[in-house]
């Protein structure tokens, strides 16, 4: 199991990218969540198997047809479990 929290830089809100990533994630079988940064990024968290979550970051790096992906930071993190399903977390 792996766990990844990845920043998307670029022109990636107001395209899809949350609900997209999340759709992926969801399909893929990955718990974790999805949301919009005051900056402008996307960050998100994702967990699961090795080959999933590594299939999603290859997503993450292309996104929806819309987004215009400049930089993606990706940290590796020991999977924790604590996720049940891939939410969408809302703007506040």
């Amino acid at each position: 199991m792996k766990r990844v929290h990845v920043h998307v830089a670029g022109r990636v809100q107001g395209v899809w990218y949350r609900a997209s990533a999340a759709r992926k994630a969801s399909e893929l079988g990955l718990t974790g969540w999805v949301r919009n940064l005051p900056d402008g990024r996307v960050e998100l968290v994702a967990e699961g198997d090795v080959a999933t979550v590594e299939a999603l970051l290859a997503w993450c790096r292309r996104g929806p047809p819309l987004a215009r992906v400049a930089r993606l930071d990706v940290r590796e993190m020991a999977a924790t479990g604590e996720f049940a399903e891939f939410a969408v977390l809302r703007d506040d």
